[in-house]
């Protein structure tokens, strides 16, 4: 199937600097690949049209061992195609926050939507196929940990 996301590429949405630094091959296979385009033309797009300048993707893909390697929970949606970190151009926690915003106000076909640490980033994730949960969380570090509070639910 050819990639034909509007704004996100191939390739950045499956980079990923420790991958290359360990050599690892860090390549989806079909389902996972349909998995990220869906992700791209469902959400990301419509997100950067909105948007109207460029969003980061820190993190999209992530093969299980290379999900493993940086410490992703075992049953990422990295692992499956379906999840990207983001956040915006300037970086900023404000800037971050009113991209969640923008997410939550366009309604977008989410399945988790997570501010991660205060807005350094934004978790977005978007089954395929099936019943997207709408869950809205707020990931925080207490005593080493990272303690996820729900936040919304949202209903599409």
């Amino acid at each position: 199937m050819k990639w034909n996301a509007r704004f996100f590429t191939f390739k950045e949405m499956t980079a990923s600097a420790t991958a290359r630094r360990c050599g690892m091959n860090n390549l989806p296979d079909q389902v996972q690949r349909d998995a990220l385009l869906s992700l791209c033309q469902e959400v990301l797009d419509p997100l950067r049209e909105a948007w109207g300048e460029p969003i980061i993707v820190t993190s999209g893909f992530r093969s299980p061992r290379l999900n493993a390697l940086v410490g992703g929970a075992s049953n990422s949606q990295h692992t499956f195609g379906q999840a990207a970190d983001i956040r915006t151009l300037s970086d900023r926690p404000e800037d971050n926050q009113r991209l969640f915003a923008l997410i939550l106000r366009l309604r977008l076909p989410f399945d988790q939507l997570i501010d991660e640490y205060a807005y350094d980033w934004i978790h977005v994730s978007h089954r395929p196929s099936g019943r997207q949960r709408g869950q809205v969380l707020h990931a925080r570090r207490t005593n080493g940990h990272t303690v996820y509070s729900h936040h919304a639910q949202v209903a599409f």
